[in-house]
């Protein structure tokens, strides 16, 4: 029987840590690579049965690739401390690896923005590769929005991760700083130069293309605030790539 690894990055996500590992808690074994959690992020993961490690933050792309390496089984599905397997999906997942396929398959995801499970705004269908055999993808290395990259083929599951990505406003305003800046180190990294002219007017097709395009608006009052949100995030990545050294 192939078995599963599935591994979490984690730093101070003793809200979140507990109801990610008991959505893994099928696999053979749930490892959680922290990077210097100050909660009881570590005590509650080792708990629950984890294999808890640690390791100095390197940025999401490179601490995964870490995750994986750490990995013992043949067959590795990543999630985020956000995310919860859903029953179907664990079903899923355990058929297609006994019968597999494909070497990487992608997942749909259901993501909330703090009162809602969006539809439209450009997160469905919003699919992203977890699932894969070791040696078959990695991680790209960038600050943030890191990706599974492969060269093979991807196969389809098609029952949904739960992605609690905004409970609230409060998270909203903590990730348009971290992920704005974040987004300024990969912009610099590609040789891109900020401007105000550039913030202004990236921020306002972020806008229109979330609400307008991307049919935002038909997501109710979360969808007009899920694409103020993203126009701010734009408008600070630019701003702060201004001023990045």
């Amino acid at each position: 029987m192939p078995k599963l690894s599935v591994i979490i990055i984690a730093k101070n996500e003793s809200e979140n840590i507990a109801e990610c590992i008991k959505s893994a808690s099928f696999a053979n074994e749930v490892i959680v690579l922290d990077s210097g959690s100050s909660d009881n992020t570590v005590p509650l993961a080792k708990k629950l049965g984890a294999k808890v490690f640690n390791r100095p933050w390197k940025g999401y792309g490179q601490h995964k690739n870490m995750a994986i390496q750490l990995a013992k089984h043949e067959w590795i599905f990543s999630l985020d401390a956000d995310e919860r397997i859903s029953p179907a999906l664990k079903q899923e997942i355990l058929k297609v690896i006994n019968r597999p396929g494909f070497n990487v398959y992608d997942v749909p995801r259901r993501s909330l923005f703090v009162s809602r499970f969006i539809k439209h705004s450009g997160w469905q269908p919003d699919r992203t590769k977890r699932l894969f055999k070791k040696g078959s993808a990695k991680f790209s290395e960038h600050h943030v929005h890191e990706h599974l990259e492969s060269k093979y083929e991807i196969g389809h599951l098609l029952q949904p991760l739960i992605h609690y990505s905004y409970r609230d406003f409060e998270t909203v305003l903590k990730k348009i700083n971290v992920y704005s800046s974040l987004g300024a180190r990969d912009l610099k990294r590609k040789g891109k130069k900020g401007s105000l002219k550039k913030a202004i007017l990236h921020a306002l097709w972020a806008f229109i293309r979330t609400y307008i395009v991307r049919f935002g608006f038909l997501d109710g009052r979360e969808g007009l605030m899920l694409a103020i949100s993203v126009a701010e995030g734009t408008y600070y990545r630019y701003i702060k790539l201004i001023y990045l050294k």
